[in-house]
């Protein structure tokens, strides 16, 4: 979580007006505004975040769960903030009337450049809803989802209003974080420097090696989860969004983010889900 000091720095960087400033003052003093449940199709539950310090909701772990992994080690994501204070909804019905409606968010997000609320649906919750009423829901002609009445809000306050579906997310992506989660653990002991010094040296010398190929040219000096250790702790450095872990003749290992970027470009499609992916294993969000 961010300090007081890292606060105010950030509200000045931002410009925001103090209507605004007090909105997010609010969300981070304030509980959530309900206890979230499951249903016949939901299991919701508790995230134990590393970076608030405190637990999350997550009403399902289809979409909320997902999006909440992505929220924590995202190196753009300062803070998020869970069931968040309502806010009101104007707009019309299909039927020409006029609508105030009081909704939660499943988020409220503080990023490094932007601030705002984020909800999260299956694509299926989403078209259902769109047909009812698009003027509340719509898909536009980007492929995304929108929410007129909660981008009105957020916008005469200098925020973002962002509707999150089940169709955007990586599943690869969940899958090498859950993965990685126990080796993020406090209490999880890392190799020795000098393991960690002959790993870095094979990677260093073939960057873009893959990890099978790794484990090969280490087993003498080092162990799996040394290594496995070292890409939670971001001291390698792989795309956790192309290919999964536990198939290690398809992950490609480098020394350091550069090294990433300069290697194949990653299609369209991964780019657009994934056009804030920065990971960021670190223990918290502060501002660098």
């Amino acid at each position: 979580m961010l300090k007081p000091e890292e606060l105010a720095a950030w509200y000045e960087r931002m410009n925001l007006p103090q209507q605004a400033r007090s909105v997010v003052d609010q969300v981070r003093s304030s509980e959530p505004a309900r206890h979230v449940r499951g249903g016949h199709s939901n299991v919701s539950g508790r995230y134990p975040s590393r970076k608030m310090g405190v637990t999350i909701q997550f009403e399902s772990h289809r979409v909320e769960l997902a999006v909440v992994y992505e929220l924590e080690h995202n190196a753009d994501v300062l803070e998020y903030w869970d069931q968040p204070n309502s806010i009101k909804l104007d707009y019309e019905s299909a039927h020409g009337r006029h609508l105030g409606v009081l909704h939660t968010p499943d988020y409220f997000v503080i990023r490094r450049t932007e601030a705002g609320w984020e909800e999260c649906k299956t694509e299926e919750d989403l078209r259902r809803l769109a047909e009812r009423n698009a003027n509340r829901y719509f898909h536009d002609d980007k492929g995304g989802w929108r929410c007129p009445p909660g981008e009105a809000y957020a916008h005469d306050l200098g925020l973002y209003y962002r509707v999150r579906s089940s169709r955007d997310i990586n599943w690869v992506f969940q899958r090498n974080i859950q993965f990685l989660e126990d080796y993020l653990r406090a209490d999880c002991s890392g190799p020795t420097t000098t393991v960690r010094e002959n790993v870095l040296a094979f990677v260093s010398a073939s960057p873009g090696i893959t990890l099978s190929d790794l484990f090969e040219a280490s087993e003498k000096v080092a162990d799996r989860d040394a290594v496995y250790w070292m890409i939670g702790l971001g001291e390698l450095h792989v795309d956790l969004a192309v290919a999964p872990l536990v198939e290690p003749g398809k992950v490609r290992v480098f020394p350091h983010k550069p090294a990433v970027c300069a290697s194949e470009p990653v299609s369209m499609e991964l780019q657009r889900k994934h056009q804030s992916g920065v990971l960021d294993f670190s223990p918290d969000g502060t501002l660098e």
